[in-house]
């Protein structure tokens, strides 16, 4: 377990999890952006495959003790987005959903992201930057992000979506 700024807490996604995540990817706020509904087997499957890989690490976020979001840190080397600007070896990734409802809205999000991404940056002293990279059209999102301090820098056409690549820096810009 990791502890975070803002009082979150932060644990490897466990193959028991599964049917929480599950829950919480079919929930309709996380479903149209995620596209992940999918069973439980089919998340047992997807929890053991990246455990057991380099290319991201699934995490589930808790606050006062209570797990409320899934979340995916990853190295954009290993991921598909590298080819889509121009990363550095180190930067991370970061995908979140916050899966309770009676958590979405209420500014959670962008305490959250700015925790991660604290924690990313303080751990590797070799990174320079987070990454995310919101569906365009995902305003919510896209206002936690840039609430966090990852900063707008420009559209990218992905198989799956038009993106705004978002960036937080060891200094923030304004």
């Amino acid at each position: 377990m990791l502890h975070l700024d803002n009082g979150f807490d932060l644990r490897p996604a466990r193959v028991e999890d599964a049917a929480t995540i599950a829950l919480w990817m079919a929930q309709p706020h996380i479903q149209r952006w995620w596209h992940q509904d999918w069973s439980v087997e089919r998340w047992v499957e997807e929890l053991s495959t990246q455990s057991a890989g380099e290319h991201s690490i699934p995490c589930v976020v808790a606050v006062d003790s209570e797990d409320f979001g899934y979340v995916e840190l990853y190295r954009v080397r290993h991921d598909r987005l590298a080819e889509y600007y121009a990363s550095d070896e180190h930067d991370w990734g970061v995908h979140v959903a916050i899966g309770e409802v009676t958590r979405d809205g209420r500014g959670l999000g962008r305490r959250l992201l700015r925790a991660l991404s604290d924690a990313l940056l303080g751990a590797d002293p070799d990174c320079r930057r987070v990454v995310a990279e919101p569906d365009i059209d995902n305003t919510q999102s896209v206002r936690a992000f840039a609430a966090a301090g990852f900063v707008r820098q420009g559209e990218l056409q992905l198989p799956d979506k038009t993106a705004l690549l978002m960036v937080r820096t060891r200094t923030v810009e304004a």
